[in-house]
C-alpha cells in the first residue's frame, strides 16, 4: 500500500487514562469534490476496521459501521489537515491508526476519462504501556568482509534496545564534507525481529571510495544517527548521533 497521506509519528506512547491525537496531513493530494476523510483501526491480527467517516465540508460524522469503540473517537479538522482524537486511552487501543481519502486520477487514454480512488497515510502505532520510551542504539558494520561476486558489497545499520519497536531507516553518503546525498529505498533492504531492525544498503563497486555512509534512525524518541568513516573499506562507526539533541 503506497503511502501517499502524511502521517508524521510513526508511534505514540501513552498510559491508560492520557489522551492521543493522531494527525494526517498532506491533504491537497485528496480530491476537492469528495471532503470525506476515512480513519481506520488495524491491530496486529486483524484486517483494517473502519472506525469512521468525518466530512470536513460540514463537520458531519459517520460512525455506522459497527466499530466496538467507535463512541471513543473524536475527528477534527486543522490548518494542516486532520486529527483523530481519543480522550482516554485504554489498553485495547493499542493499534496502527490510518488516515484515507478519495484523490482525483484524470486518465487521457482512457475512455472513462477520470476516476477516484482512496490513497493512505503511512498509519501510526499506538502503544498504551507504562513503558517508557527508549532511544535505540545504532551502529553501522560492513555486511561482508570482501566485496560480493556480482561486484559491489554493501553496509548493515543495525537498531536495538528501543521502545516502542519500530523505526524507519534512511541512508545519506558525503564526500570530503560536501553536500550531504539522499540515497534511494530501491538500494536498500530493512529487516525486522523481535528487539531490532536492520537495514542493508547495497554499495556499487564503481562508488568512489572517499565517499562515507550516513544511517539516519527515526523513533519516537527522536533520530539517532550513525556513519561511517571515510572509505568503504573496513567501514566502522564512528559515532552514534542524537540528532534530536543537537
Amino acid at each position: 500500500m503506497a503511502a501517499e497521506l502524511i502521517q508524521e509519528d510513526l508511534t505514540l506512547t501513552r498510559r491508560v487514562g492520557q489522551s492521543v491525537s493522531f494527525s494526517c496531513g498532506g491533504i491537497q493530494e485528496c480530491s476537492s469534490s469528495y471532503s470525506y476523510r476515512f480513519w481506520y483501526q488495524k491491530k496486529e491480527i486483524e484486517t483494517f476496521r473502519l472506525i469512521l467517516v468525518f466530512d470536513e465540508s460540514n463537520g458531519n460524522i459517520n460512525k455506522g459501521f459497527g466499530h466496538p469503540q467507535q463512541d471513543d473517537f473524536t475527528p477534527e479538522k486543522t490548518q494542516s489537515g486532520s486529527e483523530l482524537k481519543i480522550n482516554k486511552v485504554k489498553v485495547d487501543h493499542s493499534a496502527s491508526y490510518y488516515c484515507s481519502c478519495w484523490k482525483f486520477l484524470k486518465h487521457t487514454f482512457s475512455l472513462c476519462g477520470s476516476y477516484n480512488y482512496l490513497i493512505f497515510g503511512s498509519g501510526t502505532g499506538l502503544f498504551v504501556t507504562d513503558e517508557s520510551v527508549v532511544k535505540p542504539v545504532v551502529s553501522v558494520y560492513p555486511a561482508a568482509s570482501r566485496v560480493h561476486v556480482e561486484g559491489s558489497s554493501s553496509l548493515l545499520c543495525l537498531a536495538s534496545a528501543m521502545f516502542p519497536p519500530v523505526v524507519q531507516f534512511s541512508w545519506k553518503r558525503q564526500k570530503n564534507n560536501g553536500p550531504l546525498e539522499d540515497l534511494t529505498s530501491e538500494e536498500q533492504l530493512d529487516l525486522r525481529e523481535s528487539g531490532r531492525s536492520a537495514s542493508i544498503l547495497l554499495l556499487h563497486q564503481q562508488e568512489d571510495s572517499s565517499y562515507k555512509y550516513i544511517c539516519s534512525v527515526k523513533h519516537e524518541g527522536g533520530t539517532v544517527e550513525a556513519q561511517t568513516q571515510q572509505g568503504n573499506e573496513g567501514l566502522v562507526t564512528v559515532f552514534n548521533r542524537d540528532s534530536a539533541s543537537c
